[in-house]
């Protein structure tokens, strides 16, 4: 029965927004027709683009187009590129596990490092680990993920010839990983660590220290949990920012994920890539929310429903 409610406003949400990006894409200034009929070397006949209309629905209201595409959506009928004329589930399910591996390998590895970055931060206030963690984080503010993507492409592939630019390696995929974790540790770590100074301000903190622990441990055993619990509500958040910095990843790197096809399909107004891209990241961040909401639920079972 708890999780019934929330289902049903996920559903309700996604429907939601799904319609909207529908409504606004089916507007766009474009036609997918003649899109198709160009890039299919199709003849452009009358008949030709009164066939294409008639197949994908094109001559009906867009509530009722809507309808259709939903309901080919949730058995896996995503429609055709216009521009390459595949299967968009096809496409997409081959390039979306390059963007999730991506995308939460870049989350855990922020949240793993934002554990002792953020504790010893707070362990020493003012101290070189609270300096360095204020300075990444206005830095990681300041200088955008694409910026240091191509510097870090120039001294390392370039003049250190360490990696290989756009090889498909193993470089390839590390190096965009660690500069997706780098811009959310810095916020994470801040927030697991003014969480642990909170605490070091409680009687139960102080009565810790009475008893012979001392502020490393104290700050472990009694204010690790509830800075874990901050520490998760405020990925949920951030990985919405994921989402951002896997796309310029893999186009800065070359990588064959989601957004680059995106990018590829937004020039020829591929309104059936468009639609799906929307709808799946929708469904990221529904999984995401979800994720960190049982794993908040289960370090503080009073926040159950």
């Amino acid at each position: 029965m708890n999780l019934i409610w929330p289902c049903i406003r996920s559903a309700i949400g996604l429907a939601a927004i799904s319609f909207a990006a529908f409504a606004i894409i089916s507007t766009m200034p474009s036609d997918p027709v003649a899109i198709a009929v160009h890039v299919w070397n199709l003849p452009a006949t009358e008949a030709t683009f009164a066939a294409l209309r008639a197949e994908w629905g094109l001559d009906q209201p867009i509530p009722l187009r809507y309808l259709h595409w939903l309901q080919g959506f949730v058995v896996g009928d995503w429609g055709r590129s216009f521009r390459t004329g595949e299967a968009v589930f096809a496409e997409f399910a081959a390039r979306l596990p390059v963007s999730l591996f991506m995308g939460l390998s870049g989350l855990f590895l922020a949240m793993l490092l934002a554990v002792p970055l953020g504790f010893f931060a707070a362990v020493k206030p003012g101290g070189i680990v609270d300096r360095f963690s204020r300075s990444l984080s206005v830095f990681v503010q300041a200088v955008p993920a694409f910026w240091a993507g191509l510097v870090l492409l120039w001294v390392l592939g370039v003049q250190l010839k360490w990696i290989r630019p756009f090889a498909n390696d193993a470089a390839s995929i590390v190096l965009p990983i660690v500069l997706i974790a780098l811009h959310s540790v810095a916020v994470l770590a801040r927030v697991y660590g003014h969480d642990l100074r909170q605490t070091a301000t409680l009687p139960f903190y102080v009565t810790a220290l009475a008893k012979g622990l001392s502020p490393r441990q104290a700050l472990w055993r009694h204010g690790h949990h509830s800075a874990l619990y901050a520490l998760l509500s405020a990925a949920r958040s951030e990985a919405g920012w994921v989402i951002g910095s896997t796309a310029t990843m893999e186009i800065l790197f070359g990588l064959p994920g989601i957004s680059q096809f995106l990018v590829q399909s937004i020039a020829a107004r591929d309104q059936m890539v468009l639609q799906a891209y929307v709808v799946v990241i929708a469904l990221w961040m529904l999984l995401m929310n979800a994720t960190a909401r049982l794993a908040m639920e289960y370090l503080d079972p009073r926040t159950r429903l």
